[in-house]
């Protein structure tokens, strides 16, 4: 358990490093959605919410300078983490993998134990991964619902486990047949990347989680 928190926290800032934030209308097919997904839309206006939460906390923290300046293209990087909830979930309910709220809070609780405190849990989300505190229960959820996927794969921690962790992301990606709007680029199910942007945060949580994660209680 302590090894996937400490992954969670740990994910590179390149989650950060994206296209800049296109705050406009849809296209053609899909008029105000960012992205459609299995059918459904991520409205542009969703995404600007999730943009304007990470701002506000940012602007809040004493480091909001350096937060902000390192964060100018944070809205590509937003889309990239909704389209990657809806796979990850996605290839978690193909596999019959699932994870219950008690895990969730027992992964929170412990995470915030082992960053001495929930303020610093917030803030170590917002510096490290762009994640404002109301959107660290997602981000702690999709997490330990990856380890719960390759456990249901099972999936070692070995490049073949990878490798099969990978294919089930691939494959769930085909399915969702995932459509982005050209602003914001194009969606390559096979590398699981938003044009030319791509995070290794699947790849380094996943080599992490291959056993599922302690029950509460155990």
């Amino acid at each position: 358990m302590h090894r996937r928190r400490r992954t969670a926290l740990s994910v590179s800032t390149a989650l950060l490093v994206a296209a800049p934030f296109l705050a406009a209308c849809g296209n053609d097919a899909h008029p105000g959605a960012a992205a459609v997904v299995g059918g459904d839309r991520i409205e542009v206006s969703a995404l600007q919410s999730k943009v304007k939460d990470v701002r506000e906390a940012q602007q809040a923290s004493p480091q909001s300078a350096q937060l902000i300046g390192a964060t100018g293209q944070l809205g590509r990087a937003k889309l990239y983490d909704l389209i990657v909830d809806r796979v990850v979930q996605r290839a978690a309910d193909d596999a019959g993998a699932g994870v219950t709220r008690k895990e969730i809070q027992a992964a929170r609780a412990g995470a915030a134990q082992e960053s001495q405190g929930e303020e610093q849990l917030a803030a170590t989300y917002l510096q490290q991964r762009g994640i404002a505190p109301d959107q660290i229960n997602d981000a702690i959820r999709r997490d330990v619902l990856v380890g719960k996927l390759a456990a249901a794969l099972g999936a070692s921690n070995t490049p073949e486990g990878q490798q099969k962790v990978n294919a089930a992301f691939v494959a769930a990606s085909k399915a969702l047949h995932i459509d982005v709007n050209p602003r914001y680029g194009s969606w390559d199910d096979k590398k699981m990347q938003l044009g030319d942007y791509k995070t290794p945060w699947i790849t380094q949580v996943t080599k992490e989680e291959a056993a599922p994660p302690p029950q509460p209680g155990a």
